[in-house]
C-alpha cells in the first residue's frame, strides 16, 4: 500500500515536471489560443494596492495618532530622546569629544579618550580571557586602526556598537524569558521573529526613517531592531535546555519563581547566553554599516562613498578596516563565552579584589591628563598615518589591464550558458502554474498546512503586481545558491573526512562569517563592475558558509556503528562516503542549502546597490524616497520567499530524517 502511495506520488511529480516544460516552450502560444493573456502577466487592474494602504496608514499614524494626551510621533521623539542620550556620552568620550554649541560654532570643553587609553581597555578584556592569541590579535586589530588612518571612523561605528548591543541584549534576554514562562506568547512572538529574521534589512530603514527622521538614532533603532532576534530565540532555547533536576533543586532548595530564574536558571544558562550575545554583536556591526544609507556614519558611510563615486583604493582600506574590526570583536565575544567560573576569594580587601581595575582606571586618568599637553597621546601623528588607498588602486588597475579579457569572458560565458537560462526558465512559466507547483510541493512535504501557507503567500506576491520582480529574485538566489552549493557540498565532506581540512576550513568558513555582507560587494565591483553577475558572485562568497558547515557536522556525526557495520560488509571507502555517509547526511545538508538560501536571500537585497532589478531594488527605490507602503510590501514578498523555502526544505529533511529513523 505504501509503495503504491510512493509510485503514484513520483508519478503525479514526473507529470509536474513535464507540463512545466510544455508550458515554458508553448506558454504563451496557448494562451493566445486561449485568449487567456492574464495567465502569462497578472492584470494591473487587479493588483490590489496595499503598499498605498500602508503608506496612508502610517501617515495618519505620525499625523494624527493620539495616545491620551500625547502623540504618536511625541512617542517616537521621546523613544528617539532616550537613546540619543547614551549615544552621545559615548560618542563624546571616545570620538568627538565633549563640546559646547553645534555645527562650526562648536568649541571643545574636554577632549575624548586618547587612542591609547581606547586600545588600552579593548586590550584588557583580551587579558580577562586569559588568551595571549586573542590579546595579540585584539591589539594588532586596533593598533592597525590607528596607524592606517581609520580611527575616528572606526570609534563612530564602535560607538554605535557599544549602545545598540547592551540594549538589544536586554530586550531579548527579556522578551526570551517572557516567552519561556509564557506559551501564549511564544506561539505569538515566534512568527513575528522569523518575519523580523527574513525580511530585508533596508525593509527596517524605511519606517525607521519616516518615523524617527535621518540621522544617527534612527540608525540605531534599526540596529537594535535587527540584532534582537537571534537573542530571543537563544535565550529561550537556553531555558528550555536546561536539566529539570537542577530546576528541581531550586525549588528544594526554598527559592522563589524570581530566585530560581536569576540565582539559578540564567546564571546556568549563561555560555548559550553569551552565544545570543555574539550573534547580537556581529548583526549589530552588519546592521551599523548599512544602516549608513539613514546617517549611522563611520565606516559603513565611508565604504557607502566610495561605492557610490566607484573610489576603489578608499573602498578597499575600508573594507579591510571593517574586516579587522569586525573579527577582533567576534573573537572577543566568542572568549568570553569560554571562560571558566572563577572562585570569589572571601577575606579580600576591596583594592586586591579589584587592583586590575583600579590600575586601568588610574593608567586612563594620567592618560587623560597628559593628552592636552602631548599631541602624540591626543592623536597619532599623521606624518606615520600610512594610506594605502593608492596600492589597491594600482593593484584593481593592474587586474583590470592584464586580466581583463580573462575574466570578462568568464563572466559572459557564465552568464550566457548558466544564468540567462535559469532567468528565461523562472520569468517563462505561467504564474498560476507555478503556484499549483508550490502548492502541490508544500502538500506533499507537509500536508494541507503547509500547502496552504504556500498558496497564500504566494498569492500575496501575485496580487501585489511584484511577481515579475519575485521571479528575478528567485533567479538570482537560485543560480547563487546552486553555485555556493556545488562549491560548498563538497568542501563540506572533505571536512567531514579529513581532521587537518576540517581545521583549515572551520577557520576560513568562521572569517566569511564574520565578514559584514556589505564588504563582499567591494572587490566584486572593483573588477566586475555592476550588474547580475557581480550581485550572484558577493551572493556566493556570503552564503558560502553554511552549505560547508552544515555538511561536515553531517558527515562527523553519523552513528560509528553503522560505519562499523558497512566496514565489516566489505564497503570501499567510495562506497561508504556514496552509499552510506551521504545518504545518511543528506537531512544536514539540506539543512546547509535552507541557511544558504536564507543568507542569499538577505544579501540580494542588499546587491540591490549593484544594479539588480528584483525585490531588492525595489526595497531600495522605496528607501531612498521613503515610500514605506513600496519598502514594507517588497520587504514582505522577500520574506515570504524565504518562508516557504524555509517551510519547504526543513520538512523534506524531516521526512529523511523519520525514514532513515533519526526522529
Amino acid at each position: 500500500m505504501i509503495s503504491n502511495i510512493q509510485n503514484n506520488k513520483k508519478i503525479t511529480f514526473f507529470l509536474l515536471f513535464i507540463i512545466t516544460f510544455i508550458l515554458y516552450f508553448y506558454g504563451k502560444e496557448i494562451a493566445s489560443y486561449f485568449d487567456a493573456k492574464w495567465i502569462i502577466k497578472y492584470p494591473k487592474h487587479y493588483i490590489f494596492p496595499i503598499s498605498k494602504y500602508t503608506s496612508l496608514f502610517v501617515k495618519w499614524l505620525m499625523d494624527e495618532a493620539t495616545f491620551g494626551i500625547f502623540s504618536f510621533r511625541d512617542l517616537t521623539r521621546f523613544i528617539a530622546w532616550l537613546i540619543q542620550q547614551p549615544y552621545n556620552l559615548i560618542l563624546a568620550l571616545i570620538s568627538k569629544g565633549f563640546l559646547q554649541g553645534q555645527g562650526q560654532d562648536a568649541v571643545e570643553i574636554l577632549p575624548p579618550l586618547s587612542w591609547i587609553s581606547v586600545i588600552t581597555i579593548i586590550v584588557s578584556m583580551a587579558l580577562y580571557t586569559k588568551d595571549k592569541i586573542l590579546v595579540a590579535l585584539v591589539a594588532f586589530a586596533f593598533f592597525y586602526l590607528v596607524i592606517f588612518g581609520q580611527w575616528e571612523s572606526s570609534m563612530v561605528t564602535l560607538s554605535s556598537i557599544i549602545i545598540a548591543v547592551p540594549v538589544g541584549v536586554i530586550i531579548g534576554l527579556i522578551l526570551g524569558i517572557l516567552s519561556y514562562k509564557s506559551e501564549i506568547l511564544e506561539r505569538i512572538i515566534s512568527p513575528i521573529l522569523d518575519l523580523m529574521q527574513t525580511v530585508p534589512v533596508f525593509a527596517y530603514l524605511v519606517p525607521i526613517l519616516v518615523m524617527f527622521g535621518f540621522g544617527p538614532v534612527s540608525a540605531l533603532i534599526a540596529t537594535i531592531i535587527y540584532s534582537m532576534p537571534p537573542m530571543v530565540r537563544t535565550t529561550l532555547l537556553a531555558l528550555k535546555s536546561i536539566d529539570p533536576q537542577i530546576k528541581e533543586c531550586g525549588l528544594m532548595s526554598g527559592c522563589t519563581e524570581r530566585q530560581l530564574l536569576w540565582k539559578v536558571l540564567v546564571p546556568v544558562s549563561k555560555p548559550t547566553l553569551m552565544v545570543g550575545v555574539n550573534q547580537v554583536i556581529m548583526l549589530s556591526l552588519n546592521m551599523v554599516i548599512i544602516a549608513s544609507m539613514i546617517g549611522a556614519g563611520g565606516l559603513g558611510y565611508d565604504v557607502l562613498a566610495s561605492l557610490r563615486r566607484l573610489n576603489i583604493g578608499v573602498g578597499f582600506e575600508t573594507g579591510v578596516a571593517i574586516v579587522v574590526l569586525a573579527i577582533a570583536l567576534d573573537r572577543l565575544s566568542q572568549a568570553f563565552v569560554n571562560i571558566p567560573a572563577r572562585k570569589r576569594k572571601k577575606n579580600i580587601s576591596f583594592f586586591k579584589k579589584n587592583f586590575n581595575i583600579i590600575t586601568l582606571f588610574i593608567f586612563i586618568i594620567v592618560i587623560y591628563l597628559l593628552s592636552p599637553f602631548l599631541p602624540l597621546i591626543k592623536n597619532f601623528p599623521e606624518n606615520l598615518v600610512f594610506n594605502t588607498s593608492l596600492f589597491w588602486e594600482e593593484l584593481v588597475k593592474y587586474i583590470n589591464i592584464n586580466y581583463y579579457d580573462n575574466l570578462e569572458s568568464f563572466k559572459v560565458t557564465l552568464l550566457t550558458y548558466f544564468m540567462l537560462p535559469i532567468k528565461r526558465f523562472f520569468l517563462g512559466i505561467p504564474w498560476p502554474w507555478f503556484i499549483t507547483i508550490l502548492t502541490i510541493t508544500g502538500w506533499y512535504f507537509g500536508k494541507l498546512r503547509l500547502a496552504f501557507l504556500c498558496l497564500v503567500l504566494s498569492l500575496f506576491i501575485v496580487v501585489t503586481g511584484l511577481w515579475e520582480k519575485a521571479m528575478i529574485t528567485l533567479y538570482l538566489c537560485g543560480s547563487s545558491v546552486l553555485i555556493a552549493s556545488m562549491i560548498g557540498i563538497p568542501l563540506g565532506v572533505w571536512a567531514g573526512v579529513n581532521a587537518r581540512a576540517n581545521k583549515a576550513l572551520t577557520v576560513f568558513i568562521d572569517t566569511l562569517q564574520t565578514l559584514p555582507s556589505f564588504v563582499y560587494l567591494i572587490p566584486v565591483v572593483m573588477l566586475f563592475r555592476v550588474g547580475d553577475f557581480t550581485a550572484m558572485l558577493a551572493v556566493i562568497l556570503y552564503a558560502l558558509a553554511p552549505a560547508v558547515r552544515y555538511t561536515a557536522h553531517g558527515i562527523k556525526n553519523i552513528n560509528n556503528q553503522i560505519v562499523e557495520a558497512a566496514l565489516i560488509c566489505g564497503c570501499s571507502p567510495r562506497q561508504l562516503l556514496f552509499k552510506i555517509k551521504l545518504p545518511l547526511a543528506l537531512p544536514e545538508i539540506l539543512l546547509g542549502i535552507n541557511q544558504t538560501i536564507m543568507l542569499a536571500l538577505s544579501m540580494l537585497v542588499i546587491t540591490a546597490l549593484v544594479g539588480t532589478r528584483d525585490l531588492g531594488q525595489e526595497v531600495y527605490i522605496a528607501l531612498t524616497k521613503a515610500d514605506i507602503g513600496r519598502g514594507l510590501v517588497s520587504g514582505l514578498c522577500v520574506a515570504f520567499i524565504s518562508i516557504i523555502a524555509d517551510r519547504i526544505i526543513k520538512s523534506g529533511s524531516n521526512k529523511l530524517k523519520d525514514k532513515y529513523g533519526m526522529i
